[in-house]
């Protein structure tokens, strides 16, 4: 079984991170979308919450788990028997920070694979910290979240 992991903070998941992993689905047998947990980031969303609504927003979803981890991914990975770790591309400033990410991690181990898939032209400008600034100024945000962050969101006015 081929197996990989989708890491990222998902504060909140996005419908750009959705269509990641329905992409991803289809190369690997199983992912695991992993909420990494970083004690040096300020997150909006507490790790339930965000394992909530990423649970809700992928219960379709055959093949596809929701975890956290607070230690190295390429660890995690490993522990999994993850096969590759994947990653989304936006813009060259991702690429920038993946390339060093991806260089770290194959120094660890070069068994695990990274795969970059870009985002979709629609999603392209789409980011957890984007999402959140266009709620708290009033914008319709409905296209660019799955319902269940919507609903989240609306519930605790964040």
């Amino acid at each position: 079984m081929k197996i990989a992991i989708y890491p990222g903070s998902f504060d909140p998941i996005t419908n750009g991170h959705i269509d990641l992993i329905q992409r991803a689905k289809k190369i690997f047998d199983k992912v695991i979308v992993v909420v990494a947990i970083n004690p040096n980031k300020a997150s909006t969303f507490s790790v339930e919450q965000r394992m909530d609504m990423i649970q809700k927003s992928i219960a379709n979803l055959d093949g596809v788990e929701v975890d956290a981890t607070e230690g190295l991914t390429l660890s995690y990975a490993k522990s999994r028997h993850a096969c590759a770790i994947v990653r989304g591309l936006r813009a060259v400033t991702d690429y920038e920070f993946e390339f060093q990410i991806n260089a770290a991690n194959e120094f660890i181990d070069p068994s695990i694979d990274t795969i970059f898939l870009f985002s979709r032209r629609e999603y392209n400008f789409i980011s957890s910290s984007a999402i959140k600034e266009l709620f708290e100024h009033g914008i319709d945000i409905s296209p660019l979240v799955p319902k269940a962050v919507l609903d989240y969101m609306q519930q605790i006015g964040k």
